[in-house]
């Protein structure tokens, strides 16, 4: 039987971090991000770093008024290939992790972890720790990380960690944790849904899941009335519905401590390879390009490849090209990181 888990990822105050990153200086400083950066002019907030929000400021906003808010702040324009760039990228490392990736805007996405006959949840939750160091190491941006065992409580364990968090929301604590939260805090409730609620006397997540879905679908109509009653409980049967077909297939780890052991380096590509032969063989796809990546302790990154005679999605053919690859390999230092890509690839039926 399939055991899934679902990772929610949301790059904080995307726009705004984004600017940072291009001016360091800026970094612990009130920035906002909106249309051509005058607040003078007409315009709104796109996006405002955290220290801007502690004076009130938030997207949406008019500029005029987040000036008054926050008048000590650095206004800056909206940059939209600066942020498209740095979004492909981010997609791109998730793509690393598993087929199953849906994005939502440039700065947040879902990505589905299924196990047979085994809990994925460990797994999710070494996978997005590899994601998060990657995000922080490879794209210097924000990051804040929810995990579970469907796409509600995913997105909602990241929206209660933030910013910068890391939180895994188990089911056991889903009624402990909601049971509090103001209704407008559950994943898809917005201000007019809110109002009503609260005109029937639920303010909360748990007081709207006490009520019976009868009265929910009397008030709400039927998909919407059952859709609340489940939300409130942590019910969500939705499936991650991914947007992409890749060019190419990876991974890649960061060892604990660096180490200099030819036997543990080759240990750990060989597991890397492994899953991403299991994710080739489930895109039906294979793959003529092996190429493995070697990071040192001084942070200099390699990278060696082979393409090979046919295209292939066998375990043992990716296996001894990559064992070509070390081996040819010299290692002056100790290694921090190493990977495994898989590309040029092809359908089965091609």
């Amino acid at each position: 039987m399939a055991v899934r888990a679902v990772i929610h990822i949301d790059l904080d105050a995307f726009f705004a971090s984004v600017e940072i990153k291009k001016r360091p200086e800026l970094r612990g400083k009130p920035v906002i991000v909106g249309a051509d950066g005058d607040p003078t002019k007409r315009g709104v907030v796109s996006a405002a770093s955290y220290e801007a929000r502690k004076s009130g400021v938030h997207s949406g906003m008019p500029l005029k008024k987040a000036y008054k808010l926050c008048p000590s702040a650095q206004f800056l324009p909206v940059d939209f290939e600066s942020y498209e760039n740095e979004s492909e990228e981010f997609l791109e490392i998730l793509r690393d992790y598993s087929p199953l990736v849906e994005s939502f805007g440039l700065d947040e996405a879902f990505i589905e972890v299924i196990s047979t006959g085994e809990d994925a949840l460990p797994n999710a939750i070494k996978i997005a720790g590899e994601i998060r160091s990657r995000i922080k190491e490879e794209l210097r941006l924000p990051v804040s990380i929810g995990i579970s065992r469907n796409k509600l409580l995913a997105k909602m364990a990241c929206d209660l960690s933030k910013p910068n968090g890391f939180l895994v929301l188990e089911e056991k604590d889903v009624e402990k944790t909601f049971r509090e939260l103001p209704v407008r805090t559950l994943w898809g409730i917005g201000p007019k849904t809110e109002k009503r609620l609260n005109d029937l006397g639920i303010k909360t997540v748990g007081e709207l899941a006490k009520v019976p879905v009868q009265h929910l679908e009397r008030n709400f109509g039927l998909i919407i009335g059952r859709t609340l009653h489940e939300h409130a409980r942590g019910i969500d049967e939705s499936p991650v519905v991914p947007f992409y077909e890749p060019e190419s297939l990876g991974r890649e780890v960061t060892f604990e401590e660096d180490t200099n052991d030819i036997y543990i380096i080759k240990e750990t590509i060989y597991a890397l390879t492994e899953d991403v032969t299991a994710r080739l063989k489930n895109f039906d796809k294979k793959a003529k390009t092996v190429t493995i990546k070697i990071r040192f302790s001084d942070f200099r990154t390699i990278t060696r490849s082979e393409t090979l005679d046919q295209e292939t999605d066998s375990l043992n053919d990716i296996w001894v090209a990559c064992l070509r690859l070390i081996e040819a390999t010299d290692f002056p230092k100790s290694v921090r990181l190493v990977g495994i890509k898989l590309s040029h690839l092809s359908g089965r039926e091609d």
